[in-house]
């Protein structure tokens, strides 16, 4: 691709982001979410292949539908309060249109059927930006119409995402489609704390980024598509490997990594509204994740040679370009001594 195609289709990208995130107007999300959606496409359908042609149809006919609720939603509540305010939510029925058509932007249960598919026709630089930078508009208008949203619904997605996501992964073999379970189930815990603290729900999708990228940025360096490829990374760059399998416990929640710190203050705060219950069910829905997390860590660490693999192996060449892995690594795995700063800036 040019690169200056490739600039005016990032371009737009922050400009749909940015122009959802500063509007209080229904129709100018509309329109930031749909330069979203077409600044993406092309990125989606550059590797030529059909699986990418599948990916960028499936992707662009949901967000398309969802677009058109969100529209209708926003139609409903204009006919009957006469404003097109996004805080001025006030109708059962648009507000339910609205929950569904967020849901199905950010790929949640019941609607995530697209994700595992359409990620899996991506390149790893598309799906890194499809989990990340596009979850961004969607949860932006979620967090600002959390009063108005129905709460049980909220928590029952909540709950099947994690559930989904957990048995969605755990006999995959492939990389994209694992990531795509574990994005799902990532947004369950962020739904599931959005009724009760939207600022906690804001830090637990600032530290999903941060592990999401810089898992993928491994996956990219590694160029590792399936858990086989994944097994020779050893070979390639045994310190980043090492720290990979870290940063694989760091999404599956364990202490003491940086992904413990969302599950920890969410379970707690669950417990404070005396859902026992419901906190109880999260917790096992998370081992599901962890079970895939641990088969990957497993592929790193102890799957290297002298034990057979059918992978491609690639020359060690040294790479002279500025490497951002450091700190991204640092941010996803050693953040938990500095929860009390977190809770005090977010909560």
């Amino acid at each position: 691709m040019s690169p200056y195609a490739l600039s005016i289709l990032l371009s737009s990208l922050s400009l749909g982001t940015t122009l959802t995130l500063i509007s209080n107007h229904w129709f100018l999300a509309w329109m930031g979410l749909e330069i979203n959606t077409l600044a993406i496409i092309p990125l989606m359908t550059k590797l030529h292949h059909p699986r990418a042609t599948e990916a960028a149809i499936k992707y662009f006919l949901i967000q398309a539908s969802a677009s058109a609720l969100i529209l209708f939603s926003s139609t409903i509540n204009a006919w009957f309060t006469g404003e097109w305010t996004i805080m001025n939510t006030q109708t059962n029925l648009s507000s339910i249109v609205l929950t569904i058509a967020l849901l199905m932007k950010l790929g949640i249960a019941p609607f995530h059927l697209w994700m595992p598919d359409v990620l899996q026709g991506l390149s790893l630089l598309t799906c890194l930006i499809l989990t990340t930078w596009q979850k961004l508009a969607p949860m932006a208008l979620l967090i600002m119409t959390h009063q108005l949203l129905n709460p049980n619904m909220l928590i029952f997605t909540a709950l099947l995402s994690t559930l989904v996501g957990g048995w969605g992964g755990l006999n995959q073999t492939q990389l994209r489609k694992i990531m795509a379970y574990s994005s799902i189930a990532h947004m369950g815990w962020m739904i599931l704390i959005l009724t009760f603290s939207p600022n906690l729900m804001m830090m637990n999708l600032l530290i999903y980024l941060i592990m999401t990228i810089s898992m993928f940025m491994m996956l990219i360096h590694f160029n590792s598509l399936n858990i086989n490829k994944l097994a020779s990374s050893w070979i390639k760059n045994p310190l980043l490997t090492s720290m990979m399998m870290i940063l694989l416990m760091s999404l599956g929640g364990l202490p003491p990594t940086s992904g413990f710190i969302p599950k920890w203050l969410i379970l707690q705060e669950i417990t404070k509204q005396s859902l026992m219950m419901m906190a109880s069910l999260m917790a096992f829905s998370a081992l599901l994740s962890l079970y895939f997390y641990l088969r990957l860590s497993y592929a790193v660490s102890l799957t290297s040679p002298p034990n057979s693999t059918n992978s491609k192996f690639f020359w060690r060449f040294k790479n002279l370009t500025p490497n951002p892995f450091p700190l991204t690594i640092v941010l996803s795995t050693l953040l938990l001594p500095i929860t009390p700063l977190f809770i005090n800036l977010f909560l």
